[in-house]
């Protein structure tokens, strides 16, 4: 495939360190767990007895990493698996839990051995907040009403009765909800108007128990589907009365899906780890769609919510390739190069700028499917390229974002592929310290960022690199840290100008000390 060559340059941006922006919701880290090829059995769950060091069948060596980078909150049964999943299948006795066939991912059997409370325990080992996806697709009312009950009701109720049969006395505490997931493809190949009647019904009996307040996340739109948003939105404002109150009697958020490839043929998304200059500036173009999707329903939103009290919620995103040879079509399993990090650098940079609005994100998936943070194999772990961008990251959390205002820039690439900017950046602070992260885009050229920060003094006290060579390195169990963070010296003060000069195609994160 021929390309155009690209220019290269610099991005030059104001912050004004004084002034404060919305705060970067630490949910916009947030993780996904669906039923799906290896993700829960063999990535998460192993069992009691497996070889595999674990607690309580969960392995530790995946609980560890994750903790490593604050994970904040985690998202299961699905996806598409969680509109055919029937939750009293996965309660009570391992040993007398009925089946049941997957047949979205695989058309495997799924034994039910990790349900609820497992899940539970498995977000008890991350210190992460459950998000649990219930079935609007083939479920019921009274199913969703009854599972709420399971999990959060404590007292003499029919379903705290059952849970304590089931060995767990104390109500857990469970704040996301999701109503539904993707109601206009496997969750039932509705349109918006048949979707937003059932959220109604199936919100409605969704209740709070014992203090447990649930943020329930409606199922939103495909991408730049923005009718559906519209409906949803409409659907609320004929409640009446303030719109703080009327969103609050059926939901706190609406969700959108978005994912990232190189080719338009869905049958043919091209090689993980194979592909040449032209697929990647064709990713390139389609990740920075992401900004444009996320104003897009934010604008509709505003439209009905000016104050921004419902929520924006991208609960599925990535890069999404074809599988690796040899393994289940049905399984996704895919390599992660450098890449996926730079999405990810390109994503999260586009998120901060976007918090006002944008409350949560959760990258597809955490462990061996689409692009995870981690892949198993055996006993055996490798930490992602795309998990170092969430670790270097990681400050960002529940931190003050600070707008970067770009007065000047060249840093662009003009091809056959489209067109994109080659330098992104966000800032944010918290205490005495601010964090600012740096992607460079460009496939052949290094890039230089200035940004002049202005109303606090600052030094800088550290910055970290994540290159490699090349686009397509990645790490393996015999390489795994073929893409790994190192100290980086490309960060410097020049008078009130932060200086960062970036190797192509790379992503850097520069710590700075606030005076």
């Amino acid at each position: 495939m021929s390309t155009t060559a690209p220019t290269s340059g610099t991005l030059h941006g104001v912050v004004d360190l004084d002034v404060a922006g919305a705060t970067i919701s630490r949910h916009l880290y947030g993780h996904f767990a669906e039923h799906l090829g290896r993700c829960i059995y063999e990535g998460f769950w192993v069992g009691e007895d497996s070889p595999i060091q674990n607690t309580s069948g969960v392995r530790d060596d995946v609980v560890q990493a994750l903790k490593d980078i604050s994970i904040p909150n985690l998202r299961w049964p699905g996806g598409c698996f969680a509109d055919e999943y029937h939750w009293e299948n996965g309660v009570g006795p391992r040993e007398d839990r009925p089946s049941m066939v997957n047949t979205h991912w695989g058309d495997v059997v799924e034994d039910n051995s990790f349900g609820t409370h497992e899940f539970m325990r498995l977000c008890e080992l991350l210190g992460a907040e459950p998000y649990v996806s219930g079935n609007v697709g083939s479920g019921t009312v009274q199913e969703m009403s009854d599972w709420v009950e399971y999990l959060t009701r404590s007292g003499d109720a029919p379903m705290s009765r059952l849970r304590r049969e089931h060995g767990r006395t104390e109500p857990w505490k469970v704040p996301f909800w999701g109503v539904g997931n993707e109601a206009w493809g496997c969750g039932g190949n509705m349109t918006a108007e048949q979707y937003a009647q059932l959220a109604s019904q199936f919100s409605t009996y969704a209740r709070n128990h014992d203090g447990n307040e649930l943020y329930r996340i409606a199922a939103g739109p495909n991408r730049d589907d923005y009718h559906w948003t519209e409906t949803l939105m409409k659907s609320i404002s004929t409640l009446g009365g303030p719109v703080e109150e009327r969103h609050h009697q059926r939901w706190q958020a609406l969700s959108f899906h978005y994912y990232t490839h190189a080719s338009d043929d869905w049958q043919h998304k091209g090689s993980a780890t194979e592909f040449d200059a032209g697929e990647y500036h064709a990713t390139m173009v389609n990740a920075w769609r992401i900004d444009e999707i996320v104003r897009g329903h934010s604008r509709v939103m505003d439209a009905y919510d000016p104050d921004a009290t419902i929520g924006l919620v991208c609960d599925e995103w990535g890069t999404w390739w074809d599988v690796e040879p040899g393994t289940n079509p049905g399984f996704l399993f895919q390599q992660n190069t450098l890449r996926d990090a730079l999405v990810a650098g390109l994503h999260f940079d586009v998120f901060h700028a976007n918090a006002r609005r944008l409350v949560m994100a959760n990258i597809a998936q955490t462990v061996n499917v689409l692009q995870a943070m981690v892949l198993t194999d055996g006993a055996r772990m490798v930490l992602t390229p795309t998990y170092h961008v969430f670790a270097m990251n990681a400050g960002h959390q529940d931190a003050t974002s600070h707008p970067v205002h770009v007065v000047a820039g060249d840093a662009r690439y003009e091809g056959e592929a489209g067109e994109y900017r080659t330098l992104t950046t966000s800032v944010s602070s918290r205490e005495g310290s601010a964090l600012v992260s740096v992607t460079n885009l460009d496939v052949e050229r290094g890039g230089t960022v200035r940004l002049d920060l202005r109303g606090r003094d600052w030094t800088v006290a550290a910055a970290t690199l994540l290159a490699a060579p090349s686009l397509q390195e990645h790490n393996t169990v015999e390489n795994p840290t073929a893409v790994a963070p190192v100290p980086f010296d490309g960060a410097r003060r020049e008078g009130d100008t932060l200086v960062v000069e970036l190797p192509a195609h790379s992503f850097a994160t520069v710590q700075l000390t606030l005076g």
